[in-house]
C-alpha cells in the first residue's frame, strides 16, 4: 500500500525547485539531502529542521516546516551569490511534487560560517504545506 505524502516530504519540493532553477543549477555541482561529507565544491545540502502542525477539528490541518539550506563554496563571494540564487528560486514561491503542495515558502533567517574548509551560507525557509 502506498503511503500519502505529507510535510515530512517537503524536501522533495525544495530539491525539485532548486534543481530546475537555472541560476542555482549553474552555480552548484550537486544538491544533497541531509548531509554530504565528500562532495566537490560548490554544493548545497538541505534538511527538514523543524515542523509545526496546526490541527483542525476536521482533519490534519496545515503544517509549517522549517527547511535549512546550506550552501558550501570555496570563496566567500561565490557563497553569497549562490545564497542569493537560492533565495531567488524559493522566496515567495509555491510548488507541487507528486501531489504534495507547497502553499508558500519564505526566507525566515540566515547565517554564515566557515566549516570543513568551505564558506557556508545557511538559509532557513518556512514552508507551508
Amino acid at each position: 500500500m502506498a503511503v500519502g505524502k505529507t510535510s515530512l516530504s517537503a524536501g522533495e519540493i525544495i530539491r525539485s525547485i532548486l534543481m530546475s532553477d537555472s541560476e542555482v543549477s549553474a552555480r552548484v555541482k550537486k544538491i544533497f539531502p541531509v548531509v554530504e561529507d565528500s562532495a566537490e565544491l560548490p554544493y548545497i545540502v538541505y534538511r527538514r529542521a523543524q515542523m509545526e502542525q496546526t490541527p483542525v477539528k476536521s482533519g490534519r490541518g496545515a503544517d509549517t516546516v522549517a527547511i535549512e539550506i546550506l550552501c558550501y563554496t570555496e570563496h566567500y563571494t561565490e557563497g553569497v551569490e549562490l545564497a542569493e540564487a537560492v533565495r531567488g528560486a524559493l522566496d515567495g514561491v509555491q510548488g507541487e511534487v507528486n501531489g504534495l503542495v507547497m502553499r508558500s515558502c519564505y526566507l525566515a533567517d540566515s547565517e554564515e560560517a566557515w566549516q570543513d574548509d568551505a564558506y557556508v551560507q545557511q538559509l532557513m525557509f518556512n514552508v507551508k504545506i
